[in-house]
This record gives structure tokens, sequence and C-alpha cells, in this order.
């Protein structure tokens, strides 16, 4: 299987693929490379919609070239107190920002919040922030005033009285759920709303029917996941 970065002619053949339909798995297979390969290199440039190789080409050598200048010659990467491989982190965490960037968030605020995902705790203080994402305490504190106000990460106190931004915190992902829902359902009220002031019966009046009652549907499916899944929050690695 090759190594090294992808080159110009694989990108392009990835975009044949993204347009084709083909699934990252399928990509990959052609390409002789590992599905995570192909998985990151799509995220990282726009997502399957927006994916352009000639634009990923030219970000790949821009990011390489802002590496070396931030890395002189001789200057290895520290290693983690963790012991895990820090490329392979510093990866896992551009991929994981990346989705979290192609759902909605800004660009800090999803490197914060993948960060947060990266440690065994699964929390950070705002000084580790600052040094691991190495940007100002004002652009954390706003990235994570702006998560906390989403639902998607805690606050506590450590034994030293300092906060720290927590991700694993009790049921945040299945509150965060029940609030998806919740705005779902708002939706849902507004469209057949709509109805009666449109005029039952026009064609407008019928797509805003048929819409309230697909958000229906929806919410009340989220809600019912989330019930019956809320206990694999809390559960231990699979067995399998």
């Amino acid at each position: 299987m090759p190594g090294g970065r992808l080159t110009q002619q694989e990108r392009r053949q990835i975009a044949i693929g993204l347009a084709d339909g083909l699934a990252y798995a399928e990509i990959a297979r052609s390409l002789d490379r590992p599905t995570s390969t192909v998985t990151r290199e799509v995220m990282r440039n726009g997502g399957p919609a927006g994916y352009k190789p000639d634009i990923a080409q030219l970000a790949t050598e821009r990011r390489s070239q802002r590496r070396k200048q931030a890395a002189p010659k001789g200057r290895q990467v520290p290693p983690r107190a963790d012991g895990r491989d820090p490329e392979a982190v510093r990866e896992f965490e551009d991929v994981f920002s990346e989705i979290f960037i192609g759902q909605g968030l800004p660009k800090m605020t999803a490197r914060a919040l993948a960060s947060l995902y990266a440690t065994d705790s699964g929390s950070l203080t705002a000084a580790e922030l600052v040094a691991h994402l190495q940007v100002s305490p004002a652009s954390v504190s706003k990235a994570m005033a702006y998560l906390e106000s989403q639902g998607l990460i805690g606050r506590v106190r450590d034994e030293r009285r300092r906060e720290r931004y927590v991700v694993d915190d009790g049921d945040i992902w299945y509150q965060s759920m029940i609030a998806s829902a919740a705005g779902t359902t708002k939706l849902a009220e507004a469209a057949r709303h709509g109805v009666s002031g449109l005029g039952p019966g026009t064609p407008a009046a019928v797509r805003l029917e048929n819409i309230a009652r697909f958000l229906d549907f929806v919410s009340e499916a989220i809600v019912r996941a989330a019930e019956q899944s809320r206990a694999i929050l809390h559960s231990g690695p699979s067995k399998d």
C-alpha cells in the first residue's frame, strides 16, 4: 500500500469518485490507500459537495510550508504526556474538527471541541487549550462560550479550583439531541401555522403541511432514538 502524501492525480480521482457517488472506502480501494486517508482529505478540503482537487493540492502545499516555517530544521515535536503519537493525535483532531466545521461550527470552536475529545479526561483548562491550539485566551473564551451555549460542553472546577471544560459530563450529547428535536418541532409548528395564513388547500399550504408532517416525524424519531440509545453513553467498550 503506497504511503506519503496524495498526488494531484490521486486528488482528481477522488473528485471523480465523489461525483460518481462512490463511498470513501470504494475510492480508497481504487487508489490503494487507507479509507481514513480519503476521509481526512475530503473533510479537510470542503467536504463531499465542495471538494476541489486543485484547491486541495494548493491547500496541502500551503499547510506544508506553514509547518516548515513553524518548526525550524532540527526541532522535533515534543512528546505528549499520555504517550500518544503527536502526529496521529493531530490528524485525528484535524479530521474531527473538519467534520464539526461541515456541520456549522466556526473553525476555532471546532478545533477546541476536537481537542477536548482527544483527551482521556475529556477536559482541559482554558490555559491548556491556549497552549495546545496556540491561540489567544480571548479566542478560547469565545469558542468555549459558544460550545457551552449549545450544550456541547460543561464546566467544572477541579481540586485546584481551576475551571475545566468537559465533553463527557453526564448526558451532554443526549441533551443536545433533545434540544435538536425541540428545534425541529418549532419548525414544524411554524410551517403548520403558515398553512392557515396561506389558505388551506393552496399549493403553498400543501407544501407547508407536508413539511410540518415530515418534521414532526423526524423530531419524534430523534427523541425516540435518543431515549433508546441513552445507555450507550455510559457503557464500556464493546467486547465484539
